[in-house]
């Protein structure tokens, strides 16, 4: 038995030897596509404007509220007198909400820069992408609503993002209060300019939903570059170790149920929705994080794009989910 084994890593090292070169090539060659690439996209055009709704409201006195609304017309409904403002002005739940806001967000000067970064990606790929201007406000932690994106605004509701452990959030699920920290701000953009581009499937197949989901993290690997797997999906530390430590079982049990194909909506509660932990019906599950069906779906599309490089981002937007599981080979790391 030892002897097999020293064999074996005797082989293993001459193989080494022998193809590291190529390797080593192949990854210097690619580092410096994906440099050349990044100080491209580094260059291109952006102008973003920031607007701090939540500072100008909080300061101003009621004889402003006319201006405000003036400026900031869409979030002032019409249907309410100034009156409701001016009481808002006064409460005190509003006030320590821009307190607590100003205290992680006093200086806006760093997430405005990935903002700016984040923009220029996307007009990298989508170059008739119109960037919008950054509105900032507190929403009463309406975490569901926390980044809106128009055609020309986006909406960041700050109370949203300032930290799982903050006492805003003490009557809100721990797998939900996770991802209201500002790690995740930017991540969070990019999601939702993701759905504006990237369209549900009519097909009802798990499958295809997980491959929606795929390609919508896909789109972040292409987008944020420098951040995290953990950041793009939403996840805890921990959670991202167990989610690729687990990727072979989770496949494999999928297989073995033969849910792929299968149209039934309770799979989505079980492996895609937000969850506390995805319900695999059995002991592990209490261990396992929510939405690994999305961390699949991820795993399926970047497969395909290592085997078909020279498709082009919008084009995998357009591919059916069934092209791209099957041309992917997706094999699980072991």
């Amino acid at each position: 038995m030892h002897l097999v084994n020293l064999n074996a890593g005797v082989l293993k090292m001459k193989l080494i030897r022998k193809y590291f070169p190529i390797l080593l090539f192949a990854v210097v060659i690619s580092c410096k596509k994906k440099d050349k690439k990044e100080a491209a996209i580094a260059k291109i055009p952006v102008r973003l404007e920031v607007m701090r709704f939540d500072r100008e409201f909080a300061t101003a006195t009621p004889e402003e509220i006319p201006r405000l609304k003036a400026q900031f017309p869409y979030l002032f409904p019409e249907q309410y007198p100034d009156s409701i403002w001016i009481a808002k002005l006064n409460d005190t739940v509003q006030q320590e909400l821009f307190e607590e806001v100003d205290k992680v967000f006093k200086d806006f000067t760093a997430e405005a820069e990935e903002l700016t970064l984040l923009f220029q990606h996307i007009k990298y790929y989508f170059p008739n992408y119109t960037v919008p201007k950054v509105v900032t406000l507190t929403s009463e932690v309406q975490y569901d609503s926390r980044v809106v994106l128009t055609d020309s605004i986006v909406l960041l509701g700050l109370d949203n993002y300032l930290g799982k452990d903050h006492h805003f959030y003490r009557g809100i699920a721990r797998y939900i209060a996770t991802g209201l920290d500002k790690k995740f701000l930017v991540s969070d953009v990019a999601n939702a300019f993701a759905k504006q581009v990237n369209q549900y499937p009519r097909n009802r197949t798990f499958l295809s939903r997980m491959v929606y989901y795929g390609k919508e993290l896909y789109l972040k690997d292409r987008l944020l570059p420098n951040y995290t797997d953990a950041q793009k999906i939403g996840y805890a530390s921990e959670e991202m170790d167990w989610a690729t430590a687990n990727e072979e079982q989770i496949w494999r049990y999928f297989i073995a149920q033969e849910v792929l194909y299968s149209t039934d909506s309770e799979l989505d509660r079980r492996f895609l929705d937000p969850a506390p932990f995805s319900k695999f019906r059995l002991e592990l599950d209490s261990e396992s994080p929510g939405r690994l069906g999305r961390y699949i779906g991820w795993q399926i599309v970047r497969a395909f794009m290592v085997k078909n490089p020279e498709v082009s981002l919008t084009a995998l937007l357009g591919l059916p989910a069934d092209e791209i599981f099957k041309s992917a080979n997706y094999k699980p790391k072991k």
